[in-house]
């Protein structure tokens, strides 16, 4: 909204709805229910219309069926939905199609746009007319779309839809990756927004009252008479909230009061968003403090570096960035990162870029990489475990871009590698340490990419795959070094050359994105946990090797899954949590999934927490109990939500999604959660007529998942 008065006040031809609610009434409902859509319909193009102009009909048709097909049409047309203000048109992009089948989802590899979709983009360059198109926030479906990473041709779907208008994207300053995907696949200028404020989430309702009563215990004097009553008051609080057991009482008052301490001090300082980002709308003085403060926290910053970030912050760079780019001037730009610990991401507005990928991992990423790889052993064996042989490892683009790549260095220190560099610094492959410096076994670790992962970090993958091989040529012990047994014992067992039984890093095919757990865990159509992981291994079955070419290997793959004894994933920023987007289940949720079937049992599923400090790594359990306290049953979270309006109540319902799916994938959800959740969001009458009047269609998914999650029996 404010963009559009930003345009009408530099002269475009526009006529800007009166408020934000008019606008979303009049893009979102409109005449949405007339027509059975999502939104309201702006056009519809007769199918024969749509047939004499589209030239890839045949391939269409051959993924989706005759024209119109079935998505935004009435069976003789396709309907654009959006509106039109002026000479500004305000469309709603079509979703992929496939969502809601779950067969589709488990093998369609992708190979066309629906009809609605290629209907969409030619709407609006040939009949609106457009000059240039908008995208307007991250994570749209057209970059995404079927062909090659890089360097696309005719045969691509994302340059056959875009042509050649020119493209702006408005993008969040922490995602250098998605956006680096953006710039290759769909020729996008890039224009940073800032990502929301952040507080410390504090202390709310029973867990303010628990911590009086550790307090008092805490200043008890030694053999105080009312201690026996008062660790009864604190176990029976405790029980209330879910964080221990009302019975037997505690043996060891002592021990068990220091444990919640040490919990509700977490849960106090933990870091949350506060709320949403408004582009035009500068955080206010209150918001900046505390940005301010979690800045100086976590990287401790100089004043100066500080000062100059408030008063960036203080002024709106977005909204004039905006209009530069769309008056197709120069944008300056600026390297992506997490603004509490990157502040030269300010101001926004400016066009975004990664990285230099012939010096990644840093020194700072191999040392930082190596601490966390020990804390996962370690925290790992601290539950009786022995040192694990096999690791499955999720390594996403976006957190290595933001963190010099600290999560593949985690990867090359857990199999005893270092990156090898060449007289002028750059990237040429990986080396060994000797295991006298390594001072444990080499770990097999099976290395899972995003598909992001893999089109922005070609050497690195290369790089991981070398040093898998060369742990498995080693001349060393099979009790010294697991990587070479594990691939010594399968190429016995397949007869396979070692090339091949050294393979570790897998990923899409080339051109594809994602494992669709996420989109059938959506669906809410798939039947039993292991559609899930069937999803997971069609779709991530392909094999990286050294010389960088993808080779379909699902035996392989599904072999080194039945080797792997916990799955890990890092955590790089503050805004998202693992259950705030979808994608970590879709990733270290779906190689869970796959590796309990191969294994026949469950398995650990840990979290390195890297957004403060030094990290931490916490057991999946322990991170979603931590973020359902802090976050989705927090007032100041969803208050901080709920004043923003419509597209809050989506995101309590992502929340409650990304949590079920958790559960589906690993189940290492605590059934009180569900509970909790159920109390705060739809038990509360208050609550539920709240949402229900802010966003009818989300109120009501947050009340159907949670009953799904009790049919599920979570």
């Amino acid at each position: 909204h404010h963009t559009l008065r930003a345009m009408r006040v530099e002269g475009y031809d526009v006529i800007p709805p009166a408020t934000v609610d008019d606008l979303r009434q009049a893009v979102l409902y409109g005449n949405a229910a007339r027509f059975g859509q999502a939104a309201n319909v702006a056009a519809r193009i007769p199918a024969d219309d749509f047939v004499a102009r589209e030239p890839y009909l045949r391939e269409i048709e051959a993924q989706w069926g005759p024209a119109p097909g079935r998505h935004q049409s009435d069976g003789s047309g396709i309907f654009v939905l959006g509106a039109q203000f002026g000479n500004v048109f305000v469309g709603v992009q079509p979703v992929f199609g496939y969502e809601g089948d779950p067969m589709r989802l488990l093998f369609e590899r992708g190979s066309a746009p629906t009809h609605a979709f290629t209907a969409f983009y030619r709407y609006m360059a040939q009949d609106f007319g457009a000059d240039v198109v908008l995208h307007f926030g991250m994570h749209g479906a057209l970059e995404f779309m079927p062909g090659k990473q890089t360097g696309l041709g005719a045969g691509c779907w994302p340059d056959r839809l875009i042509a050649d208008l020119p493209n702006v994207y408005l993008y969040a300053a922490n995602n250098p990756s998605e956006s680096a995907l953006a710039k290759r696949r769909i020729g996008a200028t890039i224009v940073t927004y800032l990502t929301p404020p952040v507080t410390k989430a504090g202390l709310y309702k029973g867990l303010l009252d628990l911590k009086a009563s550790l307090n008092r215990w805490r200043g008890l004097p030694p053999g105080a008479h009312e201690a026996l009553d008062l660790a009864l008051l604190i176990q029976a609080q405790a029980s209330e909230l879910d964080l221990c057991a009302a019975e037997p009482v505690w043996a060891d008052p002592a021990g068990a009061t220091d444990a919640l301490w040490r919990n509700l001090i977490e849960y106090e300082d933990s870091l949350i968003p506060l709320g949403l980002h408004i582009v035009g709308a500068p955080p206010d003085a209150v918001e900046r403090a505390e940005l301010i403060a979690a800045m100086a926290e976590v990287e401790g910053a100089d004043p100066l570096t500080l000062k100059r970030a408030d008063k960036l912050m203080a002024e709106d760079h977005e909204t004039p960035g905006l209009l530069r780019a769309l008056e197709g001037r120069f944008i300056r730009p600026v390297p992506g990162g997490d603004l509490l610990r990157s502040p030269q991401i300010l101001p926004t507005g400016r066009n975004l870029h990664a990285f230099d990928p012939f010096r990644m991992p840093t020194v700072f990423a191999l040392r930082d990489g190596a601490a966390q790889a020990q804390r996962l052993i370690e925290c790992h064996t601290s539950k009786g475990a022995d040192l694990p042989r096999s690791i499955a490892l999720v390594l996403w683009g976006a957190d290595n871009i933001k963190s010099d790549g600290g999560p593949i260095a985690q990867a090359l220190a857990l199999m005893g590698a270092r990156p090898r560099f060449d007289g002028y610094g750059r990237l040429s492959g990986a080396e060994l340490v000797p295991l006298a410096d390594l001072g444990r076994p080499r770990i097999d670790v099976v290395m899972t990419l995003s598909g992001i992962f893999r089109d922005l970090l070609p050497l690195q993958t290369r790089m991981l795959a070398e040093a898998a091989y060369l742990a498995a040529a080693a001349d060393e012990p099979a009790e010294a070094n697991f990587v070479r047994a594990h691939a010594l014992d399968y190429a016995a067992r397949v007869g396979c050359d070692l090339e091949t039984a050294a393979l570790r890093v897998f990923s899409n095919a080339e051109g594809a994105y994602g494992s669709n757990v996420n989109l059938l865990i959506d669906s809410g159509a798939w039947n039993d946990e292991d559609d899930l992981a069937d999803a997971f291994e069609k779709r991530k079955c392909f094999a990286y090797g050294r010389k960088g070419a993808p080779v379909q290997s699902a035996k392989l793959m599904a072999t080194m899954l039945a080797d792997v004894e916990l799955a890990y994933q890092n955590l790089e920023s503050v805004e998202l949590g693992v259950t705030t987007v979808d994608h970590y289940f879709d990733t270290l949720g779906g190689i869970g999934r796959a590796v309990k079937r191969a294994r026949g049992t469950d398995t650990p599923v840990y979290i390195g927490d890297q957004t403060r400090g030094d990290g931490k790594v916490r057991t999946l359990k322990e991170q979603v109990a931590l973020e359902t306290r802090t976050r989705a049953l927090n007032p100041k979270w969803f208050e901080g939500l709920l004043k923003h309006g419509h597209e809050c109540v989506h995101q309590i319902e992502a929340q409650v999604t990304n949590t079920l799916g958790w559960s589906a994938t690993t189940g290492q959800v605590d059934p009180w959660v569900y509970q909790q959740l159920a109390e705060t969001y739809v038990l509360d009458p208050e609550m539920r007529a709240r949402i229900a009047e802010l966003n009818p269609k989300a109120s009501v998914g947050i009340a159907n998942r949670l009953l799904e999650a009790t049919e599920r029996k979570y």
